[in-house]
């Protein structure tokens, strides 16, 4: 075969190629991570949250819009409305890449969209929340998109036989790059006075190089990737088709009520995950009175634990099953939570162990959660299944952010907020617990497993 022959699915055939662009698809995931690593975990929730209280009047609010909203609750509320503004576009954005079969620039889009976006960030001083309110939610939503195109190269570069590995790769080039740039923070950082900044300052710059690094590393996977335009039926790709095959897929998964019933429980629990790692951050510096320095090094520990307890709670479900060890991790997902809400302030040696804690549960019980799906998937719908479980996933993760602003809002405790996402976890367990997922398995028509 000659280098960039595809068979009729779109996968590329030639061994080489199709590694070339392996290694170019990985380098999204380098790109893009120190995002959610840097800006959204680690510093954007405390900076914009002091930046609308320093707009808030004499009872706390910030009035965007003319709405009332308690200052501390801005972060949150933001996050919740990228992932509705992601969740509306997602769909019309897959149907113009089905349509085309021109994924890339769409790609190049979204991400240089949310690069952009995120390099502003730069700009956030004084008391400029509407700013890095809306830069947040364009930055979110763009990353959703672009996450969503970069997934949909998976079958077209890799064997199902090697997708596991290949899709392993980019998570672990992702946390890799995650903990290399909050180093480099942690310097910027801590000697802000050595390089004559203010603290403010370091921060901006450390907003605005994450989003120069996720616009500088994205020219490697525009470079290595291409389109392929797949045959498809009839009308197939016209705008709306994306919404129109999601409710296909969906109305398809009542002829399977057994995996339905753990994408309900998938989406419920990992809903609770996002937010923990969402909030986290503002939770230690509002609540608990924690420097940046102390958030950084935290979740520095997270990125590294994450790798290990991933590996550890794989051995686990061989042992176990997916199923029991999932739900002894949300048992330990809802042990943070009590924990927080009981941690002491000013205390960075007890935050250091419930990051450790999140570290060990966070990379393992997602893992499993998507195998397990794939053990429920009918075969020959692959692809289908796992776009509603992408599409379902990011439509209901805006819910836990949604919950954490308004116990805050109404409380005025970041404390009652944090306990607040337990139900998530407490509901996901539940819902779980009551999958019979070996029936499950039989019921799609797959192979069950000795462990499962």
């Amino acid at each position: 075969m000659t280098a960039g022959t595809t068979d009729p699915d779109g996968l590329t055939v030639d061994p080489a190629e199709r590694r070339r662009e392996q290694r170019g698809w990985y380098f999204y995931d380098f790109a893009c991570s120190v995002y959610s690593t840097s800006v959204l975990t680690v510093f954007l929730g405390p900076y914009l949250t002091s930046v609308a209280k320093a707009a808030a009047d004499a009872e706390g609010f910030v009035h965007p819009l003319g709405i009332p909203v308690r200052a501390g609750s801005l972060f949150a509320y933001a996050v919740s409305v990228s992932i509705v503004v992601a969740v509306l576009v997602m769909p019309l954005v897959g149907a113009a890449a089905d349509r085309t079969g021109r994924k890339k620039p769409l790609l190049a889009a979204s991400a240089y969209v949310g690069a952009a976006a995120t390099t502003g960030m730069f700009f956030l001083g004084g008391e400029r929340y509407l700013l890095g309110a809306f830069l947040l939610i364009v930055a979110n939503a763009s990353l959703s998109v672009s996450m969503v195109l970069y997934n949909a190269y998976l079958p077209q570069i890799a064997e199902p036989d090697e997708r596991d590995t290949v899709s392993s790769r980019g998570w672990a080039f992702g946390y890799t790059s995650g903990a290399l740039v909050l180093v480099l923070n942690l310097v910027v950082y801590s000697g802000h006075e050595s390089f004559g900044l203010s603290q403010g300052m370091a921060v901006r710059i450390c907003l605005a190089s994450a989003g120069l690094w996720w616009g500088a590393f994205t020219l490697v996977p525009l470079r290595r990737l291409r389109d392929r335009r797949i045959p498809r039926e009839h009308g197939e790709g016209a705008v709306g088709s994306g919404w129109k095959q999601l409710v296909a897929t969906l109305r398809d998964m009542r002829r399977h009520p057994l995996t339905l019933s753990f994408l309900l429980a998938y989406l419920i629990y990992n809903d609770g995950v996002q937010t923990v790692i969402s909030q986290a951050s503002v939770f230690g510096s509002e609540e608990l009175g924690l420097d940046q320095t102390t958030l950084i090094t935290a979740v520095l520990l997270v990125q590294v634990l994450a790798v290990a307890g991933a590996l550890g709670m794989g051995r686990m479900a061989r042992s176990y099953g997916a199923k029991r060890t999932i739900l002894g991790s949300l048992a330990v997902w809802t042990g943070i939570l009590l924990a927080g809400y009981f941690l002491p302030a000013d205390a960075p040696v007890f935050f250091y162990c419930l990051a450790a804690a999140i570290g060990l549960v966070l990379g393992g019980s997602q893992a499993l959660s998507r195998s397990l799906f794939s053990h429920l998937v009918p075969r020959g719908k692959e692809a289908e299944y796992f776009s509603a479980y992408e599409m379902s996933d990011r439509g209901l993760s805006w819910l836990g952010p949604l919950v954490f602003g308004l116990a805050y809002q109404l409380t005025g405790s970041y404390r009652d907020a944090i306990i607040s996402l337990v139900i998530f976890f407490a509901v996901g367990f539940v819902l779980l617990a009551r999958v019979p997922v070996r029936r499950a398995v039989a019921a799609a028509g797959n192979p069950v497993p000795d462990r499962i």
